[in-house]
């Protein structure tokens, strides 16, 4: 015998082989539909009695296999059914003699035969026949089943009558001698008449009678005769079918304790009958005694009924623990005949199955590398793949997960080994797909990121490869593509460099015929690959949810804001946003994925990360196209040509899975352009709030200069609303008079501003500061001794006169070491605007755009000296002014009534001013119940501005730069009243103040006080006061 059954179980001893062949050219489906409904009657109760036949059906079976039916009976095929298409009777005839040519390859172990004729009818059909059923069609056959019953009842009969002739007694007859097909040239010239060859022809027969009472359903004559034989086959020596007793007795023992079988078939088998069902409860408790039968108390039907003819010494069936070792026994002895490996193996499988139901796991294992072991004939590529199958499901049975792994990807090579001329790639990859689970490998990618790797990563990287390789043999690069994608996200960690550069030079070679998607794919069998975002290609180490940029955050007006309503997180038009400022710092979000419930457009974004580049930070933005909430959960790729839908969710390390944004109503969008360049200075105003452009210029002190802006609506929607506003920061100078003043009515009169359309904005700056009282300044003009009489100034002071900030040196230290004498001051301001319109306005939104504004302040007209002459009027006096032009430009000085005066860059002279006396009389006291004002200070700031706008309106002197052609007004004098001068609210505070001008510029060691009345009542001089600064 050369061709194992794996599929072989214990109970199969107990079982009548049947096979079921096509005769002639009959439909492979048709053919398998009839031998379905065939194979479905495996068991039969015979009539009149409680014995149960069991049959097992086979549509090939080797008849070599077949000679070895007296060894052990259930490999003798009993039974022969063929099938065969007949349509015409003048085919009847040939078709019948193929029917008996058929019985005869088993004709010499047939007990029936049955021939199933489809199509055939007529006179031939309708004749009454035993061993042929007609039917008109394969689907006109109802009672098939029935006439397999009586066909198998009719086998019983046979088996009954060759039982009962072999276990009766016939004294004097001769025991014919049984034997295997290599025995037979080994018994030619033995002495048939010795002792020893009598008790081996009994022991063998003993042994046959054994196998057809556990055919017949006489489970316990069985035992009694393979007990009987042990003991005949032990005491000659006859090893084969010692181990053949051995077995029979293991079988029986194992149909009585495990009646639902070692095989693992759905269901189970009937109990049997007679003297075994009352005992059913006790047949898988170890050690369950039964009474052995003595061998005269055996009758042709069976045990006798006299129960007092049993002796109780000793027990016929097995434990369980005793039938592994009479299997360990049976296996020893087959082992000691070159020809009887296939029984060997068979044992071994046996075996195997029987300790996977008493989990006995290491004891089976040793079993099954014995049956490795096992030297059989050179077999084919499909037996191999059989036989390695087998132990693959054999050591799964068993809880050797990786062993039955191993084994089957042997199987799975072995289709596709290059000796054979067509590779069943579809089988190997089915197969290769079969190891997966004995690996700790699962194609879903979610089961690698939970915890620890799992498994030999080496032994699953090239189980992946060999994946890959089947199925692009298939001719499915779509399956390549997914395992390649799948082995380069989960095995990324395990990959040397050149490794990761071979995966992805395939991978990419491979996506430039088929892109790798998200979408499922469903194998023939029904599995589904899920797909594999690359969630590590490239690694995403932190994510943040990034706020609009300023000029585009909404707001919400106050009047119609909500419980539930956030007035920084409205979402305009743009996925990045942030809406809860506690979440903030762990919130972020680098990509966005497509699809959502909302229409929304993601705005791509394409980069090439260099190996090993460390972290790379990468914004994306996306566009909603409709209101309501949004969910952003993810992002979408593109690496090697495979597309991936990346959750945030699932990726290790970043703690979010998503976060809601509210999409507001379109808002129109305001871009703004000046007519001054672009600063290099940043407001950083204490608010926080964001500049989004900045804007320099540079002025003399009281110059004005006008700001022109232009308002673009760059946005969708038409522009409905606007204010501005402005905010004076990071300065301690005091302004005099309005900094930044406009008139925004010229403007509004363009709304609404449509999309695309430019309105202008004018601002007015007027830089108004005093420089008198800055300590450097005045140190130096003390120092380069400036005349009092109005002499021009030496040399030396011209040489240190600062320059523009044009000519200022790069490094303030070089600067500082010149004798930086810089008096330039810094003002800076924002202009707010505050816009609405379209859909957004009418649900009470709005946004800003802040303009910041930076300008440098340089001085320009001191007055080092004022003194007071009388005139020929006693209502006016001249007022005599030094003036210092601190600029390097060449300016003229000119008041009301009198001429210009040149001054040359660095230079003083003196102007006479006639004007009339000043009358301050007419301006308010404090009230006396002092609601007007909230307190002396504010009354007293009013008062002195308005009698410095009194002094400034008589004079009336205003400069200018020739070179610049720029006219420079107001603010000259007005500044020194305002802050020098310290108006009281009575007459005498003009001499007072005059007094305080003298001091600060007369010589150091010669104090002189000049007091004259330039007011129009007559005063008198009660007390004079010195103040040194």
């Amino acid at each position: 015998m050369s061709v194992p059954d794996y599929m072989q179980c214990a109970e199969d001893h107990q079982t009548l082989l049947v096979v079921v062949q096509p005769v002639g050219l009959v439909p492979e489906e048709s053919f398998f539909r009839i031998y379905k409904r065939i194979s479905a009657v495996s068991q039969v109760n015979v009539r009149d009695s409680q014995r149960v036949l069991y049959i097992r059906y086979r549509h090939h079976y080797p008849p070599e296999n077949n000679e070895w039916g007296d060894f052990q009976t259930h490999r003798k095929v009993v039974g022969l059914i063929t099938i065969t298409d007949c349509s015409s009777a003048k085919d009847w005839p040939q078709t019948f003699e193929k029917f008996h040519l058929q019985k005869e390859m088993y004709g010499s172990t047939l007990y029936d035969s049955r021939l199933f004729v489809f199509g055939l009818q007529g006179e031939i059909a309708e004749q009454p026949r035993t061993d042929v059923a007609f039917y008109p069609s394969y689907d006109e056959c109802e009672t098939v089943e029935k006439r397999i019953e009586d066909f198998i009842e009719s086998l019983f009969i046979v088996l009954e009558s060759k039982r009962l002739d072999r276990a009766t007694d016939k004294s004097g007859d001769k025991i014919p001698l049984l034997c295997v097909p290599f025995e037979k040239k080994d018994f030619v010239g033995l002495d048939t008449d010795s002792r020893h060859y009598k008790k081996r022809c009994q022991g063998r027969m003993r042994k046959h009678v054994g196998d057809l009472c556990l055919q017949a359903g006489m489970l316990q004559d069985s035992l009694v005769h393979y007990h009987m034989a042990v003991e005949l086959l032990r005491s000659v020596n006859d090893f084969l079918w010692l181990g053949a007793a051995l077995e029979g007795l293991c079988s029986a023992s194992v149909i009585y304790h495990y009646p639902g079988g070692t095989g693992g078939k759905v269901g189970s088998r009937r109990a049997q009958g007679g003297s075994l069902s009352a005992e059913a409860g006790n047949r898988h408790r170890p050690g369950a005694q039964e009474v052995l039968i003595d061998p005269g108390a055996l009758t042709s039907n069976g045990i006798n009924a006299d129960t007092s003819a049993e002796i109780g010494r000793a027990k016929n069936c097995l434990s369980p623990e005793d039938i592994i070792d009479k299997y360990k026994e049976a296996i020893s002895y087959y082992g000691k005949y070159k020809n009887a490996g296939v029984i060997e193996l068979e044992a071994c499988v046996k075996a195997v199955r029987v300790l996977a139901i008493q989990k006995r796991s290491m004891e089976a294992s040793e079993f099954l590398q014995n049956a490795v072991y096992i030297n059989l004939r050179q077999l084919s590529e499909e037996e191999k793949i059989q036989r390695y199958s087998i132990l693959s499901e054999l050591y799964e049975r068993i809880g050797f997960h990786r062993k039955s792994a191993f084994f089957k990807r042997i199987a799975a090579m072995q289709c596709a080994a290059p000796s054979i001329p067509e590779p069943g790639w579809r089988a190997c990859y089915k197969l290769l797909l079969e190891t997966l689970p004995g690996y700790s490998l699962s194609l879903d990618p979610k089961d690698f990121s939970k915890g620890t790797h799992r498994g030999w990563a080496a032994v699953q990287m090239r189980l992946l490869h060999e994946l890959v390789y089947a199925s692009r043999r298939m001719g499915n690069p779509a399956l390549s593509v997914r395992h390649l994608s799948f082995l380069l996200q989960t095995m990324l960690d395990f990959l040397s460099d050149q490794e990761k550069k071979d995966v992805t030079q395939s991978l990419e070679s491979y996506t430039a015929k088929c892109p790798g998607t998200m979408e499922f794919i469903t194998l023939p069998d029904g599995l589904k690959l899920p797909p594999v975002p690359f969630t590590k290609l490239p690694i995403v180490r932190s994510v943040k949810l990034l706020n609009l940029p300023t000029s585009l955050r909404p707001h919400k007006m106050k009047s119609l804001l909500g419980q539930n309503v956030s007035t920084k997180s409205p979402f305009i038009y743009s996925p990045i946003i942030a809406h809860n400022r506690g979440e903030e710092r762990t919130k972020k979000i680098v990509y966005i994925i497509n699809g959502f419930i909302l229409e929304f457009e993601s705005l791509p974004a394409a980069l090439s990360l260099p190996a090993e580049s460390g972290l790379y930070p990468v914004t994306l933005v996306g566009v909603p196209q409709t209101t309501g909430q949004i969910t952003i959960n993810g992002y979408h790729t593109s690496v090697f040509g495979v597309f991936s839908d990346c959750l945030l969710d699932n990726l290790p390390g970043v703690k979010t899975n998503g976060c809601t944004v509210e999409v507001i109503p379109a808002l129109p969008r305001l871009q703004i352009s000046t007519s001054l360049p672009r600063s290099a200075h940043t407001l950083q105003p204490s608010s926080g709030d964001e500049i989004s452009t900045n804007v320099s210029v540079q002025l003399y002190n009281g110059e004005t200069q006008q700001l022109i802006i232009k308002l673009e609506n760059i946005g969708t929607e038409p522009l409905e609303t606007l204010e501005v506003t402005s905010k004076t920061v990071n300065t301690k100078e005091k302004l005099y008079g309005d900094f930044l003043s406009w008139k925004l009515e010229d403007t509004l009169s363009q709304f609404p501003l449509r999309p695309g359309k430019i309105a202008i904005f004018t601002v007015n700056i007027k830089v108004k500061l005093d420089f008198s009282c800055q300590e450097n300044l005045l140190q130096d003009l003390n120092d380069d001794g400036i005349s009092v009489s109005g002499l021009p100034l030496s040399s030396p002071f011209r040489q240190v006169v600062k320059p523009r900030v044009e000519a200022k040196p790069v490094n303030p230290q070089e600067s500082s070491k010149a004798g930086d004498f810089s008096h330039v001051k810094t003002l800076e301001a924002i202009l707010n605007f505050k816009y609405s319109g379209g859909p957004g306005h009418v649900e009470g939104y709005y946004r800003n755009l802040s303009l910041g504004l930076h300008v440098e302040v340089e001085p320009s007209v001191f007055f080092t000296r004022v003194s007071t002459l009388p005139a020929t009027s006693t209502r006016q006096c001249h007022l005599l002014l030094d003036v210092f032009n601190s600029t390097e430009h060449e300016l003229t000085i000119s008041a009301r009534n009198n001429e210009d005066l040149i001054l040359h860059a660095g230079e003083c002279q003196r102007m006479a001013i006639q004007v009339d006396k000043f009358n301050f009389e007419s301006f308010p006291e404090s009230p006396a119940d002092g609601t007007q004002f909230a307190n002396e200070k504010q009354l007293e700031e009013e008062r002195q501005q308005a009698k410095g706008l009194e002094i400034n309106s008589k004079l009336d002197i205003c400069w200018k730069i020739i070179s610049f052609h720029k006219y420079f007004v107001e603010g000259v004098l007005n500044q020194l009243v305002l802050e020098h001068l310290q108006l009281t609210p009575n007459p005498i505070i003009c001499i007072h103040l005059f007094f305080q001008i003298f001091f600060f510029f007369t010589h150091a060691d010669h104090r002189q006080l000049i007091c004259q009345n330039v007011c129009a009542p007559d005063i008198s001089i009660r007390r004079l006061k010195l103040v040194v600064f």
